[in-house]
């Protein structure tokens, strides 16, 4: 075998792999060698597979939008998915294995990795409504017999809450402290935060978490978009919130499908109880492979490492020169600005006197994202908004260039 398999030159191995529906036909099979493995997914590479398929790329000034993708995984988390595809392991055992370390890493009592933030959401609520009785994990999202009063603020009542109401909870919103008391019944299974909109409610988080306790019911806090900074991946399991959601392919670099759950032991055992491999359960169709797992781990661990200092100083001199460019045009403004929660980086706001500068916001946008290079942007009807920290460094210059352009030309 071992003579025939040294004759497996790499274009043979090309060619036979291009007969097969996935590299995986030949993994395990003894024809694919570690050195064999490298260079089938390296020449996959040199395809342009967006080109091919007739779609445009650009440059992302705007930010971790799941419609523009999310972030760019780093060489450490693409290795890590890559290795992954290259062995079977069991499943659970895996994320077993990742949860400990994830933990660990981030000095919480336990963790998971989830199908992004909004799957850990609803695991997490899944998990609270049915504890480690596995005679209830079927019966969602249908809640008849259970705690299934879930209270938030109102200010704080988005979208992304009905990533409780599809697995059963029924959502309560208050908008005081007072009111919240209250709420709290003999069905109140959860009391849910939203961190991106601390600023909204009245009800702040250290006094939501002592409720919380008072009672002894659990409180959960959604932050899919609060990295960085870093120390947030701390920050709340350590304020006492039980339980706690990150997106992976945000700030963190992780699988754009994947997130975290961290927070209390026994709450997110629960909520593994609802998830794959198990069949019968809400959570079924939130699979996250053993590739994603792998590839949060690494995200983690990579972020973890990194000089977040320099980062920061990175994208403020990046924002800088766009704000330069744009404001050596007459009749432009600009304002470089933080916001407090979620998407917590240097940003930038454009805006200009229409009778000086003759183009609408949303015009100088599209014609941004219509140029060549495409550059998608944020803002509205009076405003051009754009980040960096999604750019490959270089790309603020072109941005900056033909930020300029636009505007001068118009």
């Amino acid at each position: 075998m071992k003579k025939s398999q040294d004759k497996l030159t790499r274009r043979k191995l090309l060619k036979t792999l291009s007969s097969l529906p996935v590299v995986g036909g030949l993994v395990g099979t003894g024809l694919l060698t570690p050195q064999m493995m490298h260079a089938a997914v390296e020449t996959p590479a040199s395809r342009n597979f967006f080109k091919e398929l007739g779609l445009r790329t650009f440059i992302n000034a705007a930010g971790t939008y799941t419609s523009m993708t999310g972030s760019l995984m780093s060489d450490n988390v693409l290795s890590a998915i890559t290795f992954g595809a290259t062995e079977y392991v069991d499943l659970d055992e895996l994320q077993d294995k990742v949860g400990e370390r994830i933990a660990e890493l981030l000095e919480c009592e336990y963790a998971t990795v989830t199908s992004g933030a909004f799957g850990a959401m609803s695991i997490g609520m899944a998990g609270v409504l049915c504890g480690m009785d596995t005679s209830k994990v079927s019966q969602l999202p249908d809640t008849t017999g259970l705690k299934n009063e879930v209270i938030l603020q109102e200010a704080h009542n988005i979208g992304y809450s009905q990533a409780l109401t599809n697995v059963g909870g029924k959502l309560v919103r208050v908008k005081t402290a007072k009111e919240l008391e209250k709420a709290i019944n003999k069905n109140t299974a959860m009391l849910w935060f939203l961190n991106a909109n601390t600023e909204e409610g009245e009800i702040k988080r250290e006094e939501f978490v002592a409720v919380g306790k008072k009672h002894g019911i659990p409180t959960f806090i959604d932050c899919a978009a609060d990295v960085p900074p870093v120390e947030n991946l701390f920050k709340f399991t350590k304020m006492g919130f039980d339980l706690v959601a990150f997106s992976g392919g945000k700030g963190i670099r992780g699988p754009q499908s994947a997130g975290l759950l961290l927070g209390k032991r026994k709450h997110i055992e629960a909520a593994r109880l609802h998830t794959p491999p198990r069949g019968t359960t809400i959570g079924r169709g939130m699979k996250v492979n053993k590739e994603e797992v792998l590839g949060m781990l690494a995200a983690v661990e990579t972020y973890l490492q990194k000089d977040h200092d320099a980062e920061w100083k990175l994208w403020e001199s990046q924002i800088k020169l766009i704000s330069d460019s744009a404001l050596s045009v007459k009749g432009v403004k600009t304002e470089i600005h933080v916001p407090p929660h979620a998407n917590h980086v240097p940003s930038l706001r454009i805006t200009w006197d229409e009778n000086v500068v003759k183009i609408t916001a949303e015009d100088a946008r599209k014609k941004l994202k219509d140029g060549h290079p495409s550059i998608a942007t944020v803002g509205n009807k009076d405003t051009i908004g754009i980040t960096t920290w999604m750019m490959v460094p270089g790309q603020e210059r072109i941005v900056a260039q033909r930020v300029k352009e636009v505007l001068e030309n118009a």
